[in-house]
């Protein structure tokens, strides 16, 4: 029996879906699939547990289950996870080995060159960022604040305050900069009040993410996007949970890591340039000309190749139920 394809999708997503936006992964699979022959239903967000003899690609879920794919933006716009594992922190590429001595560095410097043509000089990032140009002090160290995600699903090290106490009591003397989540600011600016209110001098930003990015010393987080984006500029980060791209980054378990960590970011420059074309060659670009076979090849992997899904290259369906 031919199996289905199951997309298993939050609200916006689906709205997304229904509205004809190919701006994201799942109108471009359900098109693909459609179109080779094959069967897509939309389901609520969570998969079955037990298998049923279908594919299910499932939205940013927490845990693996057999048939499944998990999905979720890969940090950068257009780029997706899409693995049996799971993604970031938890995403397959996290268990990998990266050795920089079999990248071909002038592959890696002409995709780096797209990347940066794409995102950093043009300063486009995922949320809505200010047109206008800000300058920081270069000895600068810039938190990005995130949501719930790292702390929920045990990935942080430590909370969100005792992170950003640890950076105000280890910054040397530099400058602390604190970036609110562009989606929840009022909740950022609650907590630069409370740490004024102690005695410290954070500096609340809004900036353009790719401004504080250029200029500053160091970048810190739980894991967020910002640091990996921070790597097209060449500025280290520090990172106080896992992170599937922790292994370019200094990272702080305890907070009295912390001075080591930053003396090791600031005074031991990296080339991340092999690292991003190693890392962002392993996720889905919704505008690669190798998209469809790339997705393919991920069913493949988890048992179902175009056959099972009565799909065909060809255009014509290989077979059905």
């Amino acid at each position: 029996m031919t199996a289905r394809l199951v997309l298993h999708l939050p609200d916006n997503e689906r709205a997304l879906l229904e509205a004809g936006k190919m701006s994201t992964l799942y109108p471009r699979i359900k098109r693909m699939v459609e179109r080779r022959g094959g069967v897509v239903e939309i389901a609520p967000r969570f998969a079955p547990t037990e298998p049923d003899g279908n594919l299910h690609i499932v939205d940013n879920a927490r845990q693996p289950h057999a048939d499944t794919l998990i999905s979720a933006l890969a940090y950068l716009d257009r780029c997706w996870h899409l693995d049996p594992k799971g993604v970031l922190a938890d995403s397959s590429i996290a268990d990998r080995v990266f050795d920089p001595a079999i990248v071909d560095a002038e592959k890696a410097e002409a995709y780096v060159a797209d990347l940066r043509a794409r995102f950093s000089e043009p300063r486009h990032s995922r949320y809505h960022q200010k047109k206008q140009e800000e300058e920081i002090d270069p000895e600068g160290i810039v938190i990005f604040l995130q949501g719930p995600p790292p702390y929920r699903r045990g990935h942080a090290y430590m909370g969100r305050d005792k992170m950003i106490r640890a950076v105000l009591d280890g910054a040397g003397g530099r400058p602390v900069y604190i970036k609110p989540h562009p989606l929840r600011k009022e909740e950022g600016l609650k907590v630069i009040r409370t740490f004024e209110a102690e005695g410290h001098r954070p500096i609340k930003t809004n900036a353009n993410v790719h401004d504080l990015l250029r200029q500053a010393a160091v970048t810190v987080s739980a894991n967020s996007a910002a640091s990996i984006e921070g790597f097209l500029h060449g500025t280290p980060t520090i990172l106080f949970a896992r992170a599937d791209f922790d292994r370019a980054a200094e990272v702080v378990k305890v907070p009295e890591a912390f001075p080591a960590a930053l003396e090791r970011a600031v005074n031991q420059p990296r080339d991340y340039t092999k690292f991003l074309y190693w890392y962002f060659s392993q996720c889905l670009w919704l505008d690669d000309s190798d998209f469809e076979a790339r997705v393919l090849a991920r069913f493949a992997e988890v048992g179902f190749d175009a056959e099972r899904l009565g799909l065909s290259v060809s255009g014509k369906v290989s077979h059905q139920a």
